[in-house]
């Protein structure tokens, strides 16, 4: 049995887990920052990197204490993300690794998104194409075999979970705007206003969520229309752009399995969208793996580990940094 310890703070949760045999979560700790940031309506970066140094040691002793056992590899996040919430988690890795004598393996962070659908008695298997959603990602990437990646669409300006937070604070609902827009919208009609879908028809994978946002912004100044309504109605047509590029990736890659990761994977109107109007089965993480975690870092870390594709204490952090 191989115990990987997974680390993970590029924004504003700081996440440690254990993770046995890549796949069993022995125990993920997260300590998020949400209440922190919300009266900001955003992530401060120098807020969050002085909350993951104020956490991680007890977080740490807590997820080993939970385990027990040994640790036979360290795996941390070395970006994308914030330079210096990166650099708190990576460094900390590193003095665990040197102190106990154990591996190091430095983990991208969409990767670890894509093995949160890996953690559970029934992973994916490759072949595969990913749908990554979440606060700084939008993209649908190539899968042939573990770690080789194509990135054959991404946005061209906002993220959909970026959308989410600034339309939120359009219609006056709470950060973060995922989880807000999804209960505001419960009540409401997804028909009411006819929101456009910007990039949906011809031939291209890219996404654009910026105009999707000044449509809503121009609705609001009219003759706003009832929260509940404007907030069904820009789900519906955000969901719908994921949907429309989702299948054409289908289509072109030939792919026979889908998987969803990222913060926005957490939406139950995408979930249930994708699983019923889809031709392909659909891999997803739990609930509670999709915002960033700990676990998902590990069970990428014992991946590369498993293939000795391990890193050294050298190993630095970037805030721009390429999946490939």
């Amino acid at each position: 049995m191989t115990r990987v310890l997974g680390i993970e703070t590029s924004c504003d949760e700081t996440g440690v887990a254990v993770v046995e045999n890549g796949h069993n979560v022995l125990v993920n700790e997260v300590a998020s920052q949400v209440a922190i940031h919300a009266p900001f309506g955003g992530v401060v970066p120098e807020i969050a990197s002085r909350h993951h140094t104020e956490c991680i040691s007890q977080l740490t002793r807590l997820a080993l204490d939970a385990a027990g056992g040994t640790i036979d590899a360290i795996a941390a996040t070395c970006g994308p993300g914030l330079t210096g919430s990166l650099l708190v988690g990576m460094n900390f890795g590193k003095a665990l690794s040197y102190a106990w004598g154990v591996p190091f393996v430095p983990v991208h962070h969409i990767e670890g998104h894509i093995y949160s659908a890996f953690l559970g008695p029934d992973p994916p298997e490759f072949p595969l194409l990913a749908l990554i959603v979440s606060g700084g990602h939008t993209c649908l990437i190539w899968c042939p075999e573990p770690h080789v990646y194509e990135i054959i669409g991404t946005t061209r300006d906002d993220a959909v979970g970026e959308c989410f937070d600034k339309v939120a604070r359009l219609l006056g609902l709470p950060y973060p705007g995922g989880p807000s827009i999804q209960k505001a919208a419960e009540g409401g009609n997804p028909r009411a206003l006819d929101f456009p879908r910007a990039m949906a028809k011809g031939d291209s994978l890219e996404f654009s969520y910026s105009g999707l946002k000044t449509a809503v912004l121009y609705a609001l100044k009219k003759d706003p229309p009832p929260v509940p309504d404007v907030a069904a109605s820009f789900q519906y047509a955000a969901m719908d752009i994921l949907l429309i590029k989702t299948k054409l990736a289908i289509q072109k890659t030939g792919a026979a399995r889908l998987l969803l990761a990222g913060g926005v994977a957490a939406n139950k109107h995408l979930r249930e969208r994708l699983a019923s109007e889809l031709d392909v089965p659909v891999s997803m993480p739990p609930f509670s793996l999709c915002i960033d975690n700990g676990a998902m870092i590990a069970a990428a870390g014992a991946s590369r580990l498993a293939r000795g594709m391990v890193g050294d204490l050298r190993a630095g952090v970037f805030a721009s940094l390429p999946l490939s």
